[in-house]
């Protein structure tokens, strides 16, 4: 079920990890540093991945490799949101991977997000799919676009600065190829034909109602990759496990890249899900559990005779 885990998500972002609490990413790095090693002595089969970036930058690659991280993971992982929020535009993805790439020529690179909403028109959202799947189906090994669903805008996004953000906030709640109301979008049109190759990534909240019918349109679609998450915070929420195994029980027919981030606020220096932890073997501790739990390495087949 789990093929692979990612640890944490757009740590270069200031809306999910905090630099002024970290200037210098070197608690971050002893973090995903313990991590690796915690997930890889219960499961040494396991893939590793580095929270995909945003935005996409080497010098950052290269400063985590001074730092150990890139002996720790197995995959540098890329987000790209280029007719939304980047300053650059869709056709430079091949180059965008490409700078990746030449920093960490021993490390595979996935496009682990990748969308385009519907915020200004649905018709940019079909081309933003076609568009995508022309430029990196192919050219890199996983690509996972973002999302099946519209984000409800009663729950609001996980970022730091909501509405002083402006319209860049407002953009979160347009990014799936299916309405808050459940009805789809043009776009899902244009992802079916690409959804073997093309996998999703999908939040799904605590206790999240939207689980089944997500399911039932994965399998609909015919989507074989699945990145989603299990957060640290809502680890210590009432009945948290009970939670964790719906989710997990129901995605089992799909190869899953579980995202393990948020620093639970009483355990965060900030107090905050953006903080480093006070203890970041406290999140190795997380990430291997899970991985104990959820998938643990298989035994050796025993040999089919003695001589």
């Amino acid at each position: 079920m789990i093929d692979s885990v990612m640890f944490w998500n757009e740590p270069n972002n200031k809306s999910h990890w905090d630099p002024a609490l970290d200037p210098d990413w070197s608690r971050f790095a002893a973090m995903i540093n313990l991590a690796g090693s915690a997930v890889a002595g219960v499961n040494p089969g396991m893939t590793r991945v580095l929270g995909g970036i945003s935005p996409i930058d080497p010098n950052y690659i290269r400063h985590l490799g001074t730092l150990g991280v890139l002996d720790s993971v197995d995959v540098i992982a890329v987000h790209g949101f280029p007719l939304d929020w980047n300053l650059w535009q869709i056709h430079e993805w091949p180059a965008k991977v490409a700078e990746i790439e030449a920093v960490a020529p021993h490390h595979p690179v996935w496009v682990s997000e990748v969308g385009v909403g519907s915020f200004g028109a649905e018709e940019v959202q079909v081309f933003g799919v076609q568009k995508t799947a022309e430029l990196l189906v192919g050219r890199v090994p996983r690509v996972y676009w973002y999302s099946l669903f519209d984000l409800p805008r009663e729950w609001g996004a996980t970022t730091r600065h909501k509405e002083a953000e402006g319209s860049s906030y407002y953009r979160h709640f347009y990014m799936g190829l299916i309405r808050e109301d459940g009805t789809p979008k043009p776009g899902l049109d244009a992802y079916a034909p690409h959804a073997a190759e093309m996998g999703l990534m999908q939040w799904f909240h605590f206790e999240d109602p939207r689980l089944p019918t997500a399911v039932e349109w994965m399998k609909r679609l015919d989507v074989r990759h699945l990145r989603t998450g299990l957060s640290w915070a809502d680890s210590f929420r009432p009945n948290a496990l009970d939670w964790f195994d719906r989710q997990m029980e129901a995605l089992q027919d799909f190869d899953v890249m579980v995202t393990f981030c948020f620093t639970p606020e009483h355990l965060g220096q900030g107090r905050h899900h953006t903080s480093p932890p006070d203890d970041p073997q406290q999140f190795a501790d997380f990430c291997a559990a899970m991985i104990e739990r959820y998938a643990p390495a298989m035994p050796a087949r025993a040999t089919a005779g003695r001589i």
